[in-house]
């Protein structure tokens, strides 16, 4: 015996249905708690949700030899060199370093940063002064920069890109980071 074929879609639904209330309520509290679960899981790997900064220590005596050379842009007048010694990773996932940057006439400029992969921020915690005598100038008032922004460390973008950074981790430990920026990071 053949059964009959369901009838089609469109007459199960009269014309003119609407959701019940309790419907509409179950559809409710359905989107509420996938927007809930959503909020709850931004907050779990939020990378600033409880960080904390580590105290930065004082900036290293400033080196010009052995510094890792690295290229800011290709139309800049002056060399750019980060000094190996002064690279380190805090427990507060802040990679701080020294750059210095010369001129072709001699002229030295310097500072001790710190970046922060996970958010792409960079803060000068203290500039050179050449003197005499020659000394670490605190930055007191030094804020997190964004990399991309107007007032932002071209020196740092290029290290966060070419070495140091891996996407929003560090590249590994110091060591690691340096010699990605010896030898070229690959392109992804």
């Amino acid at each position: 015996m053949s059964r009959p074929a369901p009838p089609p879609s469109s007459a199960l639904a009269p014309t003119g249905y609407r959701a019940r209330p309790a419907g509409r309520l179950l559809l409710a509290a359905l989107l509420l708690g996938v927007a809930a679960a959503g909020a709850q899981a931004q907050l779990l790997t939020d990378p600033n949700r409880e960080w904390r900064e580590a105290d930065a220590p004082p900036p290293p005596p400033l080196r010009q030899d052995g510094l890792v050379p690295f290229v800011v842009s290709v139309n800049s007048q002056l060399r750019f060199g980060v000094d190996p010694a002064s690279v380190t990773l805090g427990p507060d996932g802040v990679i701080r370093y020294v750059i210095v940057a010369q001129s072709a006439s001699g002229a030295l400029n310097a500072w001790y940063e710190g970046l922060r992969c996970t958010t792409a921020q960079v803060k000068t915690y203290a500039h050179w002064n050449p003197g005499p005598p020659g000394e670490w100038r605190p930055n007191p008032g030094a804020e997190w920069r964004n990399l991309g922004g107007e007032f932002a460390s071209r020196p740092a973008v290029a290290l966060a890109r070419n070495g140091f950074c891996d996407g929003p981790t560090p590249n590994g430990r110091p060591a690691d980071m340096l010699r990605a920026l010896r030898v070229g990071k690959p392109e992804r």
